[in-house]
């Protein structure tokens, strides 16, 4: 039995077999998995009822198990900071900076062949969306 806070054997096997530079995606459930994630990614449905599991969950389990080095979110087309922004800071601390992609340009980038994983969540916030890009694992 495993001890962390990450145990769901699917999404760590394909955190497992990612790498540096490669792209997770944990998306909320107005996020098109069906045709906005690309072919290299596993789709690990978490989406149970509406409302679970957050983003925010799995993030923060996410987070227990890889280092980032970058993370992007949805903008807003009316360029409004949303308040789950800022729980995505508060999650990632000094691990990134949160840039800001425009819709299009996210969902291009979650289609990105370099996506080894994109978590489906029943997360009912808006722009609910981020996209992590793992870093290096550095000696202790």
């Amino acid at each position: 039995m495993l001890k962390g806070k990450l145990l769901h054997p699917d999404v760590l096997a394909a955190l497992a077999g990612s790498g540096h530079g490669s792209k997770v995606l944990i998306a909320d459930g107005n996020f098109p998995h069906g045709t906005q994630v690309g072919d290299n990614a596993e789709l690990v449905y978490l989406n149970l009822t509406p409302g679970n599991v957050l983003v925010t969950e799995v993030l923060e389990a996410v987070l227990s198990v890889i280092p980032v080095e970058a993370a992007h979110v949805m903008q807003p087309t009316d360029g409004k900071e949303v308040p789950i922004f800022s729980e995505f800071k508060d999650l990632l601390g000094d691990q990134a900076e949160i840039e800001h992609l425009e819709r299009f340009e996210f969902y291009e980038s979650a289609s990105d062949p370099d996506t080894c994983l994109a978590v489906a969540t029943g997360d009912q916030r808006l722009y609910a969306n981020i996209l992590l890009t793992i870093g290096v694992v550095t000696s202790p």
